[in-house]
Parts: structure tokens; C-alpha cells; sequence
């Protein structure tokens, strides 16, 4: 049994180094389908579940420690990489059709919500999901924190966004070759050659780690005192709002040159997963399959919306999935849809999604309190 604090971090750092690793240098099929991110979680809550960590005053003061002061750094590195500009570059159908995906999404949150009556514990949840399907995993783990979702509840979300998402994925895939008919259906203008313009410019130039996490560690802490003084709904969602706040701010100075913030946000976001992780024990999976079915029906719900709003606003299909894909997969999978339609508009599926780090934070939280308010009705 572990009950040094040192070996405590050591051992989840190590655990997210070999699944990261895993993924990035080998070509195992598991991580299409399982990505790493949940690999860490499910290792971490293995450990915990077998006994390894005595959770005792050191471990428990260390996690607190760690996950307060990178949850901060984490969402102000992710969003150094906004750029507004070329987001307003992408044009009405793809602006309709990324407003459509996030106001459908809200929809179908608040609907299932009403539909299998959530209590309090799964109305949080399902609002950390929101964050995620709004943005990407850091979201889901800077809104969860700020809901308070207990860690087995975390935890069922967490394999809600894997499942979906995966099934999600290979449907928009699957959907390319019909491209034609789709678009035939909403009337829609196919002439995407101008998008092939919009650069990104989240992978170039030197990168600047330490340079990085010291600017990180300084909002961490102007965050924290800030929050100590100015509170809004609790001390953990005003510490997000400031670390996304000075994120933007960063985003339309020189910081944003300086590349690299995604890989140190990244590798921030594994340390924090592999803490909740290992919080995590479970005492029955028998309801991680209601979870599954409401995330089920949520993206049905997204799905319904997004076709008629198509219809409404003839928009085509490769706007309508890569602003879906942009917000429920993220970085990881948008562009890889994008590049199924044409290799020229990968990096018009980077820009959208790295959008959602800004809006998976708000508009999760937004999402996730109206839930909370509904449950407790």
C-alpha cells in the first residue's frame, strides 16, 4: 500500500506517461476506440479499487493541492490557442451550423433531463458531460470541479462520453459519401474552396514549456486569491471563470505565439484525470447503463435539431458534422472529419474545435446549473 505522497503523485504521473506514450507511438487499435484520457481514469480507479493508495492526511492534502492549482493552469494554456479572427473567417453556413450544434445540445441536455427525472447527483453529471460535449475533456473536468460531481458520478459520465462519442464518430464518418444527397435535401452551397484559406497556427514556431508553465502557475495563483475575495456560486467555479478569462486575454497578446500550450495543457489534463481517477471506487455498475441511454438520447435529440436547422438555413453537410464533431470529439476527432471531406479543411477542424475550450466551460456550466435547478424542482 502506497502512503507516501511522493510515490502517490509518481505512480498516476508514471500511469499517464505509459497510456500516453501508448497511444502516441504505437498503433494499438484499443486507443480508436478507448483514447487514452479514459485508459488513464479506469487504471487509476483500478488501483484505488485494489487497495493501493492509504489515503491518508498526506495523500488526501497532495490531491487537493495538485488538482486546485492545475485545474487553473490547464484551462488558461488551453486557451492561449483561441484565435477570433479566423473563427469569424469560416463563414455563415459554418457559423450557423456551430451555434445550431451548441444550442441543440443544450436542448437535448435539459430534455433528457426532464425525461428520466435526473436527481441532483446525476444532474450534476450530466452537466460536467456538457462541458465536455460543448468543448473537450478539460471542460468536463473544470465544470464537473465546479458542480461538485462526486467521483463515481464522474465516473459513469466519463464512459457516457467515450461510448456516444465513439458511436457518434463513426456515424458522421460513415455519412461523408452522401454528402451529395444531404446537401441536394437542404439546398445548400457546396463551395467550400475559400475555407481552404483559414490557417492555424497552434503548431508552429518554437515551443516555450517552462516560459508556459510559469505564465500557467501565475494565473493559477492571481485566480485563487481573487476568488478568495470576489465569490461567484462557489470558490471552485469562480477560480474557472478567472483561469478562462485571463486564457481569452492571453489569447489576443504575444502569448499566443508562444507554442506549446496545448501539449503542457494536455499533459496537466492526464495528471488530473489520473487524480479523479484514483478517488474513484466504485460500489455497483448497475447504473451506468441508464447514463448511457440518456447520452444516447441526447445525441438523437442533437441530431434532430441539427437536420431540420439544416433545412431551415440550407446548410451542407460537412458544416453541420464538423461543428457536431467539433464540439462532442474535440481536437482529437474533428479534424480527422474534416480531411475526410477534403485534406484541405483539417485545419478548419482544429480552429472549431479548439473553439469549444472556451465554450465548453460556460455554456457546461450554464447547462449544468439550469439541470441542477430542474432536479431540485
Amino acid at each position: 500500500m502506497i502512503s507516501s505522497a511522493l510515490v502517490y503523485l509518481f505512480t498516476l504521473a508514471f500511469v499517464a506517461t505509459v497510456f500516453n506514450t501508448l497511444e502516441q507511438k504505437t498503433e494499438f487499435k484499443i486507443f480508436k476506440f478507448v483514447p487514452a484520457v479514459v485508459m488513464i481514469y479506469a487504471f487509476s480507479m483500478l488501483l484505488a479499487s485494489l487497495g493501493t493508495f492509504e489515503y491518508n492526511e498526506e495523500i488526501n492534502s497532495i490531491y487537493k493541492l495538485t488538482k486546485t492549482n492545475l485545474l487553473p493552469a490547464m484551462l488558461f494554456l488551453m486557451l492561449l490557442s483561441v484565435d477570433f479572427r479566423h473563427f469569424f473567417k469560416l463563414g455563415k453556413s459554418l457559423l450557423i451550423s456551430y451555434m445550431l450544434a451548441i444550442f441543440s445540445l443544450a436542448c437535448g441536455f435539459i430534455i433528457v433531463s426532464i425525461m428520466f427525472d435526473f436527481n441532483s447527483e446525476m444532474a450534476s453529471a450530466f452537466g460536467a458531460l456538457a462541458g465536455s460535449w460543448m468543448g473537450g475533456t478539460a471542460n468536463m473536468i473544470a465544470v464537473g470541479s465546479a458542480l461538485g460531481v462526486s467521483q463515481e458520478a464522474f465516473g459513469f459520465a466519463l464512459i457516457v462520453d467515450s461510448v456516444n462519442y465513439t458511436l457518434w464518430v463513426m456515424l458522421l464518418l460513415f455519412l461523408v459519401p452522401f454528402a451529395k444527397f444531404f446537401n441536394h435535401f437542404t439546398k445548400s452551397d457546396e463551395n467550400m474552396a475559400y475555407l481552404g484559406e483559414i490557417g492555424c497556427a497552434c503548431n508552429m514556431g518554437a515551443k516555450r514549456y517552462w516560459l508556459l508553465i510559469f505564465f500557467a502557475i501565475v494565473v493559477s495563483l492571481a485566480s485563487q486569491l481573487i476568488a478568495r475575495h470576489v465569490e461567484f456560486l462557489n470558490s471552485t467555479t469562480t477560480i474557472v471563470l478567472l483561469a478562462s478569462l485571463f486564457g481569452v486575454l492571453g489569447s489576443f497578446t504575444r502569448l499566443k505565439e508562444m507554442n506549446g500550450s496545448s501539449e503542457v495543457a494536455t499533459t496537466m489534463l492526464y495528471i488530473i484525470i489520473a487524480l479523479i481517477g484514483s478517488k474513484a471506487v466504485f460500489e455497483s455498475f448497475s447504473d451506468v447503463g441508464i447514463y448511457v441511454l440518456a447520452g444516447f438520447v441526447i445525441l438523437v435529440i442533437h441530431a434532430i435539431i441539427m437536420v431540420i436547422g439544416a433545412k431551415i438555413f440550407r446548410l451542407d453537410l460537412f458544416s453541420l458534422a464538423v461543428s457536431s464533431l467539433s464540439n462532442i470529439g474535440g481536437v482529437a476527432s474533428a479534424p480527422i472529419l474534416a480531411a475526410a471531406y477534403n485534406k484541405s479543411l483539417v485545419s478548419v477542424g482544429i480552429l472549431m474545435a479548439i473553439m469549444g475550450y472556451l465554450i465548453g466551460t460556460f455554456g457546461g456550466l450554464a447547462v449544468g446549473n439550469i439541470l441542477i435547478n430542474i432536479s431540485a424542482s
